[in-house]
Order: C-alpha cells, then sequence, then structure tokens
C-alpha cells in the first residue's frame, strides 16, 4: 500500500517525501526506485500526532517553505494536492484543512459522519472555529505555521490540539474540498467509537492542565 502511495504521488509531484513509519510490526519499506523520498521510524508505536510531529520537524529541517500532511492508507487523492496547496502559495491562508464535505459526493460511512459531525460542534464549541472536517488528515501548511504549531498530543486528539494551535497563534486557516476514498483497509485503522471517547478526555486534559 505505502509504495502504491508513493507512485500516486510522484505522478502530480515531485516534492521530497517524508514516510513515518511509527513502530510498524513489520517495519515499512520504500522501493529503492523512489527519488527523493526518506524514511524516519520510531522504535515504538507513538500514535498519529508523534508521527506526524516527527515528520513536520524533518521537513523544516530540510528546509521546506510548505508541509503536506498525507495518510498513507489509500484514502486520499494526491490529485487533491494541488487544491490544498493553492491557497498557501498564494498567501491566502497558513494553513488549508481538505474537506470531504463541501462540494464533492463522499460515501462517508454513517458512524464514521455521526462522529465527525460531534467533534465540529465540539470544535466550534471550544474554539470558535466552524470547521467542516478538521479531522481529515490531508493539510497543508506555510513554513510560519508549520513551525509555530506544537503538537504534543501522541494520539488522535492532534487534530483538535492543532485548532488551539490556530487560535492561539492566530493563523490563517481555509478549508477546500478533497475527495476520500474508503476502503476495508483505510476504515479499519479508522477510529471506533471509544478512540473518539478518548480523545475527548486527552481534549479536556489538554484544555485544563496545560
Amino acid at each position: 500500500m505505502l509504495n502504491e502511495v508513493i507512485k500516486n504521488i510522484r505522478q502530480v509531484t515531485a516534492a521530497h517525501i517524508i514516510v513515518v513509519d511509527d513502530g510498524s510490526r513489520d517495519p515499512l519499506y520504500v522501493d529503492q526506485d523512489f527519488k527523493s523520498v526518506n524514511l524516519l521510524r520510531h522504535y515504538v508505536n507513538l500514535g498519529q500526532g508523534a508521527a506526524l510531529a516527527t515528520g513536520i520537524q524533518y521537513a523544516l529541517q530540510l528546509g521546506a517553505d510548505m508541509v503536506v500532511t498525507f495518510d498513507a492508507d489509500g484514502q486520499h487523492d494526491p490529485k487533491d494536492i494541488a487544491a490544498i496547496t493553492e491557497p498557501v502559495k498564494s498567501d491566502q491562508a497558513d494553513i488549508v484543512f481538505g474537506s470531504r464535505f463541501m462540494g464533492t459526493k463522499n460515501q462517508v460511512p454513517v458512524l464514521k459522519r455521526i462522529l465527525i459531525a460531534m467533534a465540529r460542534t465540539f470544535h466550534w464549541l471550544l474554539t470558535g472555529y466552524r470547521m467542516t472536517d478538521a479531522h481529515n488528515g490531508l493539510r497543508a501548511m506555510n513554513r510560519k505555521a508549520a513551525t509555530v504549531i506544537r503538537i504534543t498530543e501522541n494520539r488522535m486528539a492532534h487534530a483538535t490540539e492543532i485548532l488551539f494551535e490556530i487560535k492561539r497563534h492566530k493563523l490563517r486557516w481555509k478549508e477546500v474540498p478533497v475527495n476520500i476514498v474508503y476502503t476495508p483497509y483505510s476504515q479499519k485503522k479508522g477510529q471506533s467509537p471509544a478512540n473518539s471517547i478518548r480523545i475527548f478526555f486527552d481534549v479536556v486534559l489538554h484544555k485544563l492542565f496545560r
């Protein structure tokens, strides 16, 4: 799956790709034929937030002016990279979120749709931002946003933490429509109701004790 995702990305951009292996039981392998691809490994599983933090920090060390986060489970369409990077390139936003609910007809599973709707209300109450899809892993950010946003929530609560950081640093944000492809593999790796409850408590504790 990983090498297929990289191959598809390479069809739309020659940008540097950073892959973070977050303590996989079977270590990830990147085809040697791919150019400008770095594979970083966590020796233990830390969570998606930690993987994102590692990848973003490494991109900044390489001198990146813009960072795009992209899930490796095949659910994102590389053709959407142009859409989410354009507002950053044209200086309309510091960070851009892909949204599966804006002008596209994604077949979002019913339970996932309900959980996202609950998260949307939760984010609005905490931040005042009416965002349609903050938990979409497809994002683009300029160097300023990538530098000031500090991801300390190792697990999935990082998506809400990013909103806190946007508000704290008064960053400009925007959403653009993107396509999501739900496969048995990507759904298996998605959020369960139990994880959603854990995210809620992670966020509450973050707000109370930060």
